[in-house]
C-alpha cells in the first residue's frame, strides 16, 4: 500500500469514530484505511491520501468537530515501520469483522 501521507484522529467510542470519518471523507480526497480501539474506548482513526487532502481533511474535524477530538496528526512520508503497524491493525480489523459475521444468525442477511 503506497501512502502520502497518514492522517490519525482520536475520539472516544466507535460511533463518534464514524462520525469523524465521514465528515473527512466529506471533507477531501482521503481513503480511510483502519481504526484501533484501546484504552477505555479510545479510537484512533488512520486516514491516507496526498500530503495536501489528508491535512484538509484532518483541519476540517478539528476545525469542526462533530465529536470530542483528543488528539489529531498528520505524517507525510510515514516510515516503513509505520506503514506495517497501519497494516497489521487493518488485518487485526479485517480479522474481527469476518469472526463477528460468521456469528450472526442467518435471518439478519435477508
Amino acid at each position: 500500500m503506497i501512502y502520502g501521507a497518514l492522517g490519525l484522529v482520536e475520539v472516544l467510542g466507535t460511533a463518534n469514530a464514524i462520525l469523524a470519518v465521514d465528515h473527512m471523507l466529506k471533507a477531501a480526497d482521503v481513503r480511510f484505511q483502519t481504526w484501533h480501539t484501546k484504552c477505555g474506548g479510545h479510537t484512533l482513526i488512520f486516514m491516507s491520501g496526498d500530503v495536501s487532502a489528508v491535512s484538509a481533511a484532518v483541519d476540517s474535524v478539528k476545525g469542526n468537530a462533530p465529536c470530542e477530538i483528543f488528539n489529531t496528526a498528520v505524517i507525510s512520508s510515514p516510515s516503513r515501520e509505520t506503514k506495517r503497524l497501519v497494516e497489521e491493525f487493518t488485518a487485526k480489523q479485517k480479522k474481527e469483522l469476518k469472526c463477528y459475521f460468521n456469528y450472526m444468525p442467518y435471518h439478519i442477511w435477508l
